[in-house]
């Protein structure tokens, strides 16, 4: 009786979580109705994680005394994210106008940085690729034209609390606010900005039951915030209860946690996520600099769970707009078993423009990898319409029209074929 009393405590709990932390509770065994259970798993994982020779400098360096243990702990590395201007000055020698701009209150979005992935900061170069992503800039204060706070219009399109349903067969969940780290061309910047944590279950029965309710939904997104940062108990039960309804075909799962927390890929987490397959993952990568031996072994664990694994890589100005890095990205994704899926335009949110590039550079890059390397590493280019308009995929013009029956064809090295495209 004094166990059971227990385990409805430690529910109770988690349902009414709402720390900025994800919390950690022993394993126990809990039932819900139906007769299905979920099992919160223990916070220290009894696995050995790799740890690249840069990260352990780094972490000797800067975090003395810390063990390997410790460092391998997804809960220890939330803990002691970045998260102001001063915490940010003692890992990378700040700029003056970084310095200026950094934790201001007038900041649309949130400061939030691993150890892990400040391992991967150039301390000296503030032109760094992963530096300019991840460290506020002065530019971010500068708004022009046609940017707003929702340019996809996700909250026009929201039937019920944490619900997009855009598309006819299929919705967006937004289950949380958190994210491990925080990007600064975030096209959520009108729900992190708020600084929503995990949000609990009770915030999503509304669009559970609203999700129940619409038998056309065959596909659920599981987006935020990222979902994977959330504890395993709200995942499984997340899970459970999407795979409990009859009309929903596949589950995917959208997280940037692979590549700035890839301690988080549990043994306990891919044991979850197993369970519910048909599962998809779509990995947000930025750059080739990420792919260090932790991700590598992350998108491991995953894959060999039979988890299909895909990117979504959102072009930057400065940062990845040149063929041979988009090319080294792909090449290396599929070196760690990710399939190079969308490249975005990035969304115009406020004080974006230091970060997006005219959309003749994405086509430029498309026809760079299209014919000069595999099928398979070239991703989509598409722009999510501003408005609602959904993704709408660009190509260079390869089809050149007709002529006298024949369809004009351009391939990729620029010379023109005829393909016979008279039949009725």
């Amino acid at each position: 009786m004094e166990t059971q009393e227990n385990e409805l405590c430690i529910v109770r709990d988690l349902m009414n979580q709402d720390d900025d932390e994800p919390p950690s509770y022993p394993v126990l065994s809990v039932s819900f109705q139906h007769n299905h259970s979920v099992a919160i798993p223990l916070r220290s994982e009894k696995e050995k994680a790799v740890i690249s020779e840069r990260s352990q400098a780094f972490m000797h360096n800067f975090f003395h005394g810390v063990t390997e243990k410790d460092w391998n702990n997804w809960h220890w590395q939330v803990k002691h994210s970045v998260r102001t201007t001063d915490q940010l000055g003692r890992f990378i020698r700040l700029t003056e106008e970084e310095i200026s701009i950094v934790g201001k209150k007038s900041h649309t979005l949130p400061l939030r940085i691993t150890p892990y992935y400040l391992s991967l900061l150039d301390r000296n170069d503030p032109e760094h690729a992963l530096r300019k992503a991840f460290v506020p800039a002065v530019d971010e204060q500068i708004s022009s034209p046609g940017e707003v706070l929702d340019p996809l219009s996700e909250e026009h399109h929201s039937p019920a609390p944490n619900i997009v349903h855009r598309y006819p067969d299929r919705v967006l969940f937004l289950v949380t606010g958190f994210c491990a780290a925080y990007c600064r061309y975030c096209t959520r910047t009108h729900m992190v900005a708020k600084e929503k944590c995990h949000v609990g279950i009770n915030a999503w029965v509304a669009g559970l039951q609203y999700i129940e309710a619409h038998q056309e939904i065959r596909d659920v997104i599981i987006s935020g915030g990222d979902p994977l940062t959330m504890p395993d108990f709200h995942i499984e039960y997340l899970l459970n209860r999407l795979r409990r309804i009859p009309h929903v075909e596949i589950i995917r799962i959208g997280s940037k946690v692979p590549v700035v927390l890839p301690q988080r890929i549990t043994r306990s987490l891919v044991n979850i996520l197993k369970k519910y397959h048909p599962l998809f993952m779509s990995i947000h990568f930025t750059h080739p600099d990420e792919l260090t031996p932790e991700v590598k072994e992350a998108c491991e664990k995953l894959a060999n769970a039979g988890i299909p694994l895909g990117s979504q890589t959102v072009l930057l100005k400065g940062i990845n707009d040149e063929v041979e890095i988009m090319k080294k990205l792909v090449h290396g994704l599929l070196q760690n078993r990710v399939r190079p899926y969308y490249l975005y335009q990035c969304d115009p949110i406020p004080g974006s423009g230091h970060f997006r590039t005219p959309i003749s550079k994405g086509l430029e890059i498309i026809r760079g990898l299209r014919g000069h390397t595999s099928g398979y590493a070239v991703p989509q280019y598409v722009i999510d319409a501003p408005g609602g308009g959904g993704k709408i995929p660009l190509l260079p013009e390869y089809y050149q029209g007709h002529e006298e029956g024949y369809a004009k064809l351009m391939n990729y090295e620029g010379r023109v074929f005829r393909y016979p495209d008279d039949v009725g």
